[in-house]
């Protein structure tokens, strides 16, 4: 098992979103919006473009503050914490746009990853000897493991900006997966890719949550993909959330067809 996968309660959700709102202006792009994620679970946000779904990403990752409500991760509440301070308590994410650093090989880009894991701190690290070296190989180690689970391996030294887009995507994912999160937050992680690079990333998604037990929030707007791999779906629609339960459900739910398709009850 990676590393901080372990500690925290073990009973209650791994997170918990309660009567949380965003604004920005006059604009409400969240408005009291509460849900849990179990452990383990694959979790998915819906609803239309503008529906808030990023933004909510967004406010558990600490790069917004909510202006109402709280955020719980594993029972302490995250709303005012910055995002590294988040890193730290084992929550990563992916980007809707790719922010990968170009000029880096696909491995440095990983151990990029990981720094939120180094205890010898980064000067130490630099001048690379003792204690500041073997941790500088267990973590390389840690690395190269992800590059081999993502079918990295024959791109390990190329620059990530040389890669295709789907092949950058899968280094992203890696990134997020180097620090070992426990709650892994994914934003559109298919989003540009063809049919065969959708398939591969849905593979690895389903293997993260089955070998290592993380617990995995994404963002999608495809259907078919959040109907096939996540446990329960959230739907937001201008901010409020409108629907919750299984993929079945939510089909189902009238205000989530309203909201998709414009059609009347």
């Amino acid at each position: 098992m990676p590393d901080g996968m372990n500690g925290g309660p073990d009973d209650g959700p791994a997170l918990s979103v309660e009567g949380v709102s965003k604004n920005f202006g006059g604009v409400r792009a969240v408005a009291g919006v509460s849900t849990a994620v179990r452990k383990g679970e694959i979790f998915a946000i819906i609803g239309p473009n503008g529906a808030g779904k990023t933004t909510l990403l967004n406010m558990v990752s600490g790069f917004y503050k909510p202006d109402e409500g709280a955020i719980l991760f594993r029972e302490r509440d995250i709303g005012r914490l910055k995002p590294n301070e988040i890193a730290e308590l084992g929550i990563a994410r992916t980007f809707q746009n790719i922010a990968l650093f170009r000029g880096l090989t696909v491995l440095d880009n990983l151990m990029l990853g990981r720094h939120v894991r180094l205890k010898s701190g980064v000067f130490a690290s630099l001048l690379y000897w003792g204690p500041a070296q073997r941790e500088e190989i267990r973590h390389r180690r840690r690395c190269e493991e992800i590059i081999d689970f993502l079918k990295l391996s024959d791109l390990r030294k190329t620059p990530a900006g040389a890669l295709a887009y789907g092949l950058q995507k899968r280094v992203e994912l890696g990134r997020a997966l180097a620090s070992d999160p426990t709650l892994l937050l994914l934003d559109e992680p298919m989003a540009g890719m063809n049919q065969e690079e959708k398939e591969d990333m849905v593979r690895y998604v389903l293997d993260v949550s089955a070998e290592w037990g993380t617990t995995i929030v994404l963002i999608e707007h495809d259907m078919g993909v959040v109907m096939d791999i996540s446990d329960r779906v959230a739907v937001l629609d201008m901010g409020e959330k409108i629907a919750e339960g299984t993929p079945d459900e939510v089909r189902a739910d009238p205000k989530v067809i309203q909201a998709y398709l414009g059609t009347a009850h």
